[in-house]
């Protein structure tokens, strides 16, 4: 996004219907990503969602203000390109998942993880067709070969556009498993988002509130919502 123009030089946004999907035009000229690749998204909410970002922009525009805009110029520029490689990377996560590794004490922490987690395993295993054993301690011990593979196949699943939302929804809640119930409307993200916080919530429960801890975090959290909304845009 570095090399977008930096004063407004449009006077009218439009969403329009193209070959292949749908655009935004500023004046009639359609927008671009930053390797000039043409923005063509697949439906008509995402590309009205794009139009309200750049009529938003005052003077200068800032691509801090446009997360739809963002989503898009890396799911063709960057996803796009190196589909399998990004779905090699965010099905890995599958082998040491959030939901699976445990604490062996205190009780009442061991008690929380179970009760946040222990119904997506379950749904892991149903819905998804892939049985997750449960590990205590962080030690990586390898989940199996054929859960591996179906977790790997809902992933290689999704389009560009998809699998760059997807790829927030794991990496900010460090779960293949919370991504996939996001996107298949079993959890929202706010409800991910805690169930991904259960041990940094008793620490602070234990120890007390960091503040700069807390910023960063609130900052994930905004990303999560983003990742999730712009994952709805796409159907």
């Amino acid at each position: 996004m570095s090399d977008w123009t930096a004063k407004r030089f449009w006077k009218t946004a439009t969403a329009d219907k193209v070959d292949g999907g749908y655009a935004v035009h500023l004046d009639g000229r359609p927008v671009r990503t930053p390797l000039k690749t043409p923005v063509v998204v697949p439906t008509q909410a995402m590309a009205e969602a794009m139009r309200a970002e750049w009529d938003a922009q005052d003077e200068k525009i800032d691509p801090l203000s446009m997360p739809v805009t963002r989503a898009a110029n890396t799911a063709l520029d960057k996803v796009a390109t190196q589909h399998a490689e990004v779905v090699d990377m965010l099905a890995a996560y599958g082998d040491s998942d959030l939901v699976c590794y445990r604490a062996e004490s205190p009780e009442r922490l061991v008690a929380q993880q179970a009760a946040g987690w222990d119904p997506l395993v379950d749904w892991s295993a149903t819905e998804l067709g892939a049985p997750l054993k449960l590990r205590i301690g962080i030690m990586h011990k390898p989940q199996d070969p054929k859960t591996l593979a179906a977790l790997h196949g809902h992933v290689a699943d999704f389009d560009a556009f998809r699998l760059t939302a997807f790829h927030d929804l794991v990496a900010i809640t460090g779960s293949l498993v919370l991504g996939l119930a996001i996107t298949r409307g079993r959890l929202d993200s706010g409800q991910a988002w805690d169930l991904s916080r259960i041990d940094e919530q008793w620490q602070i429960a234990q120890w007390g509130v960091d503040d700069e801890a807390e910023a960063q975090a609130a900052l994930k959290k905004r990303d999560l919502l983003r990742a999730e909304a712009f994952y709805r845009l796409c159907a």
